[in-house]
């Protein structure tokens, strides 16, 4: 019992590591810092584009990654080490970010998608460790257990860097930009330290055929094919990848494009960051009473719940003219963001098999890539387009209706047989 609470523990540490990248970097500062430095002069609307376009590019990437590179590991028995090469070379692309001219988007963008791919890399080995970990009736709540950490320990980390960035002078640092690319370092370094419990402490799950393939690489490839025609003949499986592939989208495109927003709304730095700061600490005792109230109502009842917040927050951000009421959109997402994103997680982990776990998570987060090319793009041409920023985050809420109709039509069943 002791290993396995090490293990669970060791695993949702993983989030706190890896959310400070999310928070700091993919939704906080590199957006302002790109719009601002990086692409200084250039037109509002333009730099909103440039920004879809490098999330659009890694989503585009990892979508096509993903599924393969599951397979491979669960051939290999090499989730972990996937994992941990994902998350060092994304670390390491952050902190190259550090020595970026201004006026340089272009190498920015680059190493950016290079860093998204290194964080959506890993999470791809990342979710597939979750039912080796936490058993059937506990798997809701340890994967938001896992985001709770994530907020708190991202938002921790983030708080710090907001202080480190508005009184550069208390640190004796010479200006906001310095101070930013400063927490680009420690965003790569606590990243990289709060990963090693996992490595030590989180077991390798089986191979999907029992023992280590000779060819994983081979074989992998060649499963591939077998787990989509698998996947085609899961009615159950494919019917929820599709309608995850549809909100989640939506979900990360707030994510990464809510403080691109907020700028091109005239709001101050300032103000956008203490809303995230806000999501951050509203995040982690709502992702834990989440991941209990999936056990009580069950996670499809309780994801509705989510994307009917979404909604009104779309709706709402459309009209909002002040800075209060981007607090409050702060505070509406950070009920239910964490929560979602668990539960959605747990489900798809109660209907697919087990040792194939890389290989449907694969799948899992190649759809959730593949839907991060449609909503920034989409976020992007329609306020380039219009020349209203409104519109453009007007066009998210298509995202969470249809992945919403189409959810109805998942039934909560256990896992199919091998």
């Amino acid at each position: 019992m002791l290993d396995q609470k090490k293990s669970i523990w060791s695993w949702a540490l993983y989030d706190w590591a890896n959310s400070a990248y999310v928070t700091i970097v993919m939704a906080g500062f590199f957006p302002v810092f790109f719009k601002q430095y990086w692409s200084a002069g250039a037109e509002v609307t333009a730099s909103t584009a440039k920004l879809g376009l490098a999330n659009s590019v890694s989503g585009l990437v990892m979508g096509m990654l993903a599924p393969i590179l599951g397979a491979i590991a669960d051939r290999g028995g090499a989730k972990k080490k996937f994992l941990v090469f994902f998350t060092y070379f994304g670390s390491v692309m952050t902190l190259g970010l550090v020595w970026v001219d201004k006026g340089n988007w272009q190498m920015a963008a680059a190493l950016y998608v290079l860093s998204v791919i290194g964080f959506s890399g890993a999470n791809t080995f990342y979710d597939a460790l979750l039912p080796g970990v936490a058993s059937e009736k506990k798997i809701d709540y340890v994967s938001s257990l896992g985001y709770a950490l994530g907020y708190l320990g991202g938002g921790l980390l983030f708080a710090f860097t907001i202080w480190l960035t508005l009184q550069p002078e208390t640190f004796g640092i010479g200006s906001k930009e310095s101070a930013i690319k400063i927490s680009f370092i420690l965003v790569g370094l606590w990243w990289s330290i709060f990963t090693i419990p996992l490595i030590f402490f989180v077991p390798e799950p089986e191979c999907a055929m029992g023992k280590k393939s000779r060819s994983p690489v081979r074989d992998g490839l060649r499963q591939i094919y077998s787990t989509f025609r698998e996947i085609r003949s899961m009615k159950n499986i494919f019917l929820f990848l599709l309608a995850y592939w549809f909100y989640i989208d939506g979900i990360d495109t707030i994510i990464r494009m809510a403080v691109d927003y907020g700028l091109s709304l005239g709001f101050v730095f300032t103000d956008l960051m203490l809303a995230l700061l806000i999501t951050q600490f509203v995040g982690f005792p709502c992702a834990l009473i989440y991941g209990k109230l999936g056990e009580r109502i069950g996670p499809r009842k309780a994801i509705y719940g989510g994307l009917g917040v979404y909604l009104l927050v779309v709706i709402w951000a459309i009209m909002m003219t002040h800075k209060s009421e981007f607090y409050v959109l702060a505070v509406a997402i950070g009920l239910v963001q964490g929560g979602v994103q668990a539960l959605s997680r747990s489900f798809y982990a109660r209907l697919i098999p087990q040792k194939k776990a890389g290989e449907f998570f694969g799948f899992y987060n190649m759809l959730g890539k593949f839907a991060v090319i449609i909503g920034p793009a989409l976020l992007g041409v329609v306020g380039g387009l219009t020349h209203s920023p409104r519109l453009g985050i007007a066009s998210i809420a298509v995202l969470f209706i249809i992945g919403g109709i189409i959810l109805y039509f998942v039934k909560e069943e256990t896992p199919p047989p091998l």
